[in-house]
């Protein structure tokens, strides 16, 4: 699912002024709703109608006939000492025109369709801190873009590459203030295609969709430097690819989205898409994957999820779900999920939460415990659902 809002609310942010905007200049009030932030035109690009098979490793690069697409990263990281932190990283591409219009366009390094955002964030749990940083840039002149082979895609210093002549492993490296991510990371697990073999719909409407693959476990080594202290880490990090040319129904405002690592080897995927009223859309869906990697897709109705606390941002004054009850009965699963920090929400263009979590529980009858990553989106624009 992913933050596919906050790409596309790019586009109103930016405008025909998307030429040069930059970090610095971006005007910190500026807010997008859920709404706002899909609007846009999608005449004259590719849509997700079907399914499609997946090549890789082209289709881990750019999809650039999509108006939108994104190579998102969380995970968890430990120190030799056991100090824990979370840490999020996304790339985003955003195209200005669609391909035939951009065609017509003189051939010029100045020129371009493609825009680029991305996120850094990072929850340190012993201090109780979290950090976010966002940057945004256009693709031309080299200050953003991204290839299949080899695979890079970068805006600025920050960057997801290939470490060698291989497709595995992969480097992240980004640093912004106090803080810098240098880590390497290899799959543990293969590509899992989401939704029908990586056709994942959005709602009744052809071409309402997005292709999504993930890759639930890649073991993260590295470094992390907080200010002046250096930490050696290693961990897990999820990594999610999707693109589209698509947008949230007219009754929907905004996810929940849930990627949870469990220690006996089993991950769970899932997103509830909410309507305004804060009930669950049909079109939510996920995927429990076992520790070989198989996939098992969950319609909506197979996963039964319960707010049991919420939190009142004291930034936006927004108030989100805080603590879960997730069950899947099928499978006699169950799972109580919370933050490992109350305060993970960005503030960024558009505005949302998303931050490391603990998760306990059971399955078919074993103890289980894990860590994983919740994005909130769309909260202050419809009710809290199923909260106490």
């Amino acid at each position: 699912m992913r933050s596919y809002l906050l790409t596309l609310g790019l586009l109103l942010l930016l405008g025909t002024a998307a030429w040069w905007l930059r970090r610095d200049t971006m005007p910190t009030a500026t807010r997008l709703t859920v709404a706002e932030a899909l609007a846009g035109d999608t005449v004259g690009y590719a849509r997700a109608r079907a399914p499609r098979t997946f090549h890789f490793p082209e289709d881990h690069g750019p999809h650039p006939e999509f108006k939108t697409e994104w190579w998102y990263l969380t995970g968890h990281l430990r120190t030799a000492e056991d100090r824990s932190f979370g840490y999020q990283f996304t790339l985003f591409r955003i195209a200005l025109a669609p391909p035939s219009e951009a065609d017509t366009i003189a051939a010029s390094a100045w020129r371009t369709r493609q825009l680029y955002m991305a996120h850094l964030a990072l929850s340190d749990i012993a201090e109780g801190r979290f950090y976010a940083f966002e940057r945004l840039s256009r693709g031309a002149l080299g200050l953003a873009g991204a290839t299949a082979q080899p695979f890079r895609v970068w805006l600025e210093n920050w960057q997801l590459a290939q470490a060698g002549p291989e497709v595995f492993p992969w480097r992240l490296g980004a640093s912004e203030g106090a803080v810098t991510l240098e880590l390497t990371l290899t799959p543990l697990k293969p590509v899992v295609l989401q939704g029908n073999q990586g056709l994942d719909p959005k709602g009744p409407k052809p071409g309402n969709a997005s292709y999504y693959y993930s890759i639930s476990r890649l073991a993260t080594t590295g470094m992390l430097r907080i200010g002046s202290q250096t930490y050696t880490v290693e961990g897990l990090s999820w990594l999610d690819r999707e693109w589209s040319t698509s947008a949230l129904g007219e009754d929907q405002v905004g996810w929940d989205w849930f990627a949870l690592q469990l220690d006996h080897g089993y991950d769970l995927m899932w997103y509830r898409l909410r309507r305004r009223d804060g009930s669950e859309s049909p079109w939510s869906r996920g995927a429990l994957i076992d520790p070989e990697g198989r996939s098992l897709p969950l319609e909506s109705g197979a996963v039964q999820l319960e707010v049991r606390d919420t939190w009142t941002s004291p930034h936006s004054q927004l108030t989100y779900p805080s603590a879960w009850h997730l069950r899947v009965p099928a499978q006699e699963l169950e799972l109580y999920i919370r933050p490992r920090l109350k305060d993970q929400e960005l503030n960024v263009s558009v505005r949302y939460w998303e931050g490391a979590v603990a998760v306990e529980g059971q399955h078919r009858g074993q103890k289980v415990k894990g860590l994983g990553y919740v994005e909130l989106t769309g909260y202050g624009e419809a009710a809290l659902p199923g909260s106490p």
